[in-house]
């Protein structure tokens, strides 16, 4: 390992970690006996075919590799977000690189120091106070007391614990620790950042602070930040690249949104017909069908070969519906999500319908004149408004469909989308016009 950047050699990008055939070798089951002689009997019994000690021996010696060939490398005033779910190998790969745990096979080379935020607060004591503690974790996390002396106004303020950092942190609560475990772990001189779910704690106000420190320090190309989270506001907000690991490998790496979209198994085909079963309500939907009222039967698109549109068009689809019976003022609304799963937009009806007894169909239309490029999905929602102005649900599916939007404008090089900065909403474009100088 070495603290010192290198080059890329193809292009002028500074290199500050460099990981080559990354591999983590785990053994499930029971490891080791509690004792020597129960080592030496496992042993001398694993020995015998056939025996259960040679049985449970082969259980215990069971490989599982965390990681499993993972190349990757990240450059100097980077922000990398990682996804993955559980058990993906996300937390094995930032140990290794915090030199928590060492690889089976592989290298791994760092090019500045680095700063590990994964247990945010680690090494305080609960007798102690904030202000000491400072001094406790700093030096746990590398700075001399001469640092510490140098920082600790900006830490305590950074903290926003000004009025508590002389009451021992046993009397903290879990927000106001990692608000201090961060503070001191941010103000380290290091040139990398490793993150895992740290934001996810703290109050709203906080988390802004500590994004815009980050975004900051990635605008200024002065730290390389490395991001685990599981919430995919914070990874668009941060993060200009992300890979996604599934069992052990990296399965994408590149652009933030299509990351996400393989993340959450949007990649899938989206269909054209859809027939609508529990799967597609939620408990409490269901619990209204058993009324046997009203309920969804099936969606179909009209129009087109796949749900792929431009931002200027508009969505046209098909509903097969089930009556019991006549009901007047029904109304169907669209509520819109994005892959991300933010909800994004609602629609109300343009006018009120009376649906017929038995099966049969109507025609929604959705349009899509203000989203930008990306994957969504609609829920539709189904309700009866009575003459004294109540809505009472009668049926809902989620998703009623996905689609996919693609605009001209963004592939124009002069103004590409950016979801990061500008949202997944595009409003009607401004109109510019010179005025003649007075």
């Amino acid at each position: 390992m070495s603290s010192d950047g290198i080059k890329n050699g193809n292009s002028e990008r500074e290199v500050m970690i460099r990981v080559s055939g990354l591999k983590k070798k785990y053994h499930l089951g029971k490891i080791g006996a509690r004792t020597l002689q129960g080592a030496i009997k496992e042993w001398r019994g694993g020995s015998k075919k056939g025996s259960k000690s040679s049985a449970s021996a082969n259980s215990r010696n069971k490989e599982f590799y965390a990681l499993n060939g993972i190349d990757l490398t990240v450059y100097k005033g980077e922000t990398l977000g990682i996804l993955g779910k559980n058990g993906a190998g996300k937390s094995t790969l930032l140990k290794i690189l915090c030199r928590i745990t060492a690889p089976t096979e592989g290298t791994v080379d760092l090019y500045g120091h680095i700063t590990s935020m994964l247990e945010v607060g680690t090494g305080f004591h609960g007798e102690m106070t904030g202000r000491e503690n400072i001094y406790l974790n700093g030096t746990i996390l590398g700075m001399t007391k001469s640092e510490i002396d140098e920082k600790i106004d900006d830490i305590i303020a950074f903290s926003g614990l000004e009025e508590f950092i002389d009451t021992p942190v046993k009397r903290y609560s879990s927000g106001m620790f990692v608000k201090l475990g961060f503070s001191v772990a941010y103000h380290l001189d290091s040139e990398i950042v490793i993150m895992d779910e740290v934001l996810a704690v703290g109050d709203v106000e906080f988390q802004k602070k500590c994004i815009n420190c980050l975004l900051e320090a990635a605008n200024n190309d002065t730290r390389t930040v490395l991001y685990v989270s599981h919430n995919m506001n914070t990874i668009r907000q941060l993060c200009r690249r992300c890979i996604v690991l599934d069992k052990g490998e990296i399965i994408f790496e590149g652009d933030v949104d299509q990351a996400i979209s393989v993340y959450l198994g949007t990649e899938a085909v989206m269909p054209t017909e859809i027939e609508y079963g529990p799967e597609h309500r939620s408990k409490e939907y269901q619990r209204l069908r058993s009324r046997d009222i009203f309920s969804l039967d099936k969606f179909r698109l009209l129009n087109r070969p796949e749900p792929v549109f431009p931002t200027s068009g508009s969505a046209e689809i098909e509903l097969t519906y089930t009556a019991a019976k006549d009901i007047k003022g029904v109304g169907f609304r669209f509520q819109l999500w994005y892959q991300d799963g933010t909800k994004i937009a609602s629609s109300l009806p343009g006018n009120l319908v009376d649906v017929r007894e038995g099966s049969h169909k109507v025609k929604l239309t959705l349009p899509l004149s203000h989203l930008t490029y990306g994957r969504y999905s609609a829920d539709i929602v189904v309700y009866q408004l009575d003459a004294g102005g109540i809505e009472r649900k009668m049926d809902a599916v989620s998703p009623g469909f996905t689609f996919q939007v693609e605009s001209a404008h963004d592939k124009d090089d002069y103004s590409k989308w950016d979801h990061q900065k500008m949202g997944a909403i595009r409003l009607t474009d401004n109109m510019v016009e010179e005025l003649p100088e007075e």
